[in-house]
């Protein structure tokens, strides 16, 4: 049996991402969509993750739909997320789940569907280069002394 423990998504996750909830405005997304880093708002019911607000969102379904951004509900127009995933997946099977998805970030969900964090590709790879023991079996070549 192996000492070696397995890291999972618990322990390379961003915890408590920004959310807001389904009866908040299209405005209130907007306004934590100004950042650039920032690429979407998680729209929550309770702890529920229920929906994804993009930049692409609020154009196509308050600006282009002549909403207005201070009454429109980000439960009404909010997408319903393409992905999750689970706190407790291996960090190389969740590392493959992006890279198959082609995905740069995704929520993470607990069994009740309560957002406990987003998983991003840059911080999963950074943390899978940190986990990746050096080869001790042989020790380095080194050259002949002069």
């Amino acid at each position: 049996m192996s000492d070696e423990r397995v890291s999972v998504v618990r322990e390379a996750m961003v915890s408590q991402p920004g959310h807001l909830p389904a009866d908040a405005t299209a405005q209130a997304a907007g306004e934590l969509l100004l950042p650039p880093e920032v690429r979407a708002v998680y729209v929550t019911e309770g702890e529920r993750l229920v929906g994804v607000i993009t930049r692409k969102t609020l154009v196509r379904e308050v600006v282009a739909a002549g909403r207005d951004p201070g009454s429109a509900r980000l439960g009404d127009i909010a997408e319903p997320p393409d992905h999750t995933i689970g706190p407790d997946v291996p960090l190389e099977d969740a590392f493959r789940f992006l890279e198959e998805e082609d995905l740069e970030r995704v929520p993470v969900v607990d069994a009740d569907r309560r957002l406990v964090g987003v998983l991003s590709r840059a911080v999963l790879l950074r943390r899978l280069a940190e986990d990746e023991a050096p080869d001790d079996d042989d020790p380095p070549e080194l050259p002949p002394a002069a």
